[in-house]
């Protein structure tokens, strides 16, 4: 269903608030029982929420403080290479979600003004067959601490009553995040603390990038004497210019195959590193 065409609802029209939030709610909470483990509840969020809407997939980014986010989920590839996309050039409506605290609708990004407001996002983002997309800021108390980014293989908005969907669904991903133990006990089964433990341990792994980049920012402070901004447009700059993500050049710092420092020192950052000092 093509974007600006409001997404069919059962027994048609328009429902009310309450009526929408509760299919919203119980759509969210149908996919994460059922889902096979806890590993897989993230995934099962993210498709319901493409269910409930007229867009093509979704993912959900959590910051890890300044210009650092992890994915939290994604619905399918290209949602996870469009939400890495945004975090490699630094820029897009994802960023601009979560600076400014409110939503961000992308509708066409093949030519106009979204274009010229994010040109390398969008030069990308439709090589990936992304034509919009919609991010939606997450948080509590007025801090954005993440978004839920939707996208579409057409150029269109959301219709009004759509909008009202996404922002009803952005709000239960939102307790899902903060309550993520409850959210996902019914997937989990009564497995006691063993339950605990496998749904604690796909919050780890996805924090596991946030810990690379880190990371890695830090050796290339040390590297080149620059502040964390610097270091980090300069993985983003490499993984850009390779074609890569910055979690992937990340892990290049880490295991050394990969170094910025002068020629001088034997680190040009045009070629691998050459097993010089730490």
């Amino acid at each position: 269903m093509p974007p600006e065409e409001p997404g069919a609802w059962a027994g048609g029209g328009v429902p009310s608030d309450a009526e929408g939030r509760l299919r919203v709610s119980e759509t969210l909470a149908a996919a994460a029982r059922g889902a096979d483990d806890p590993l897989a509840v993230p995934h099962a969020l993210c498709a319901a929420c493409v269910r409930l809407l007229p867009v093509t997939g979704s993912s959900v980014s959590i910051s890890g403080g300044r210009g650092v986010r992890v994915t939290w989920c994604t619905s399918d590839r290209v949602a996870a290479r469009l939400a890495e996309l945004q975090y490699t050039v630094g820029d897009g409506p994802c960023q601009a979600a979560l600076d400014g605290g409110a939503p961000v609708l992308a509708a066409d990004l093949t030519q106009g003004p979204d274009v010229r407001r994010w040109p390398i996002f969008a030069h990308e983002a439709v090589g990936l067959g992304v034509r919009a997309v919609f991010s939606l800021p997450i948080g509590v108390g007025g801090a954005a601490v993440g978004t839920l980014d939707l996208y579409s293989d057409r150029v269109g908005g959301l219709a009004e009553p759509d909008l009202r969907v996404a922002l009803w669904v952005r709000d239960a991903v939102t307790s899902a995040l903060m309550n993520f133990r409850t959210a996902v006990r019914g997937a989990a089964g009564a497995g006691g603390d063993d339950a605990e433990d496998e749904v604690a341990s796909w919050v780890a792994a996805s924090e596991a990038d946030h810990t690379e980049v880190y990371q890695a920012v830090g050796m290339v402070m040390v590297q080149l004497d620059v502040d964390p901004e610097q270091a980090l447009d300069r993985l983003r700059a490499r993984a850009y210019a390779d074609g890569r993500t910055v979690s992937q050049v990340s892990r290049d710092v880490l295991s050394r195959r990969l170094s910025f420092r002068p020629e001088a020192y034997g680190g040009d950052p045009a070629r691998p590193y050459d097993g010089g000092g730490p």
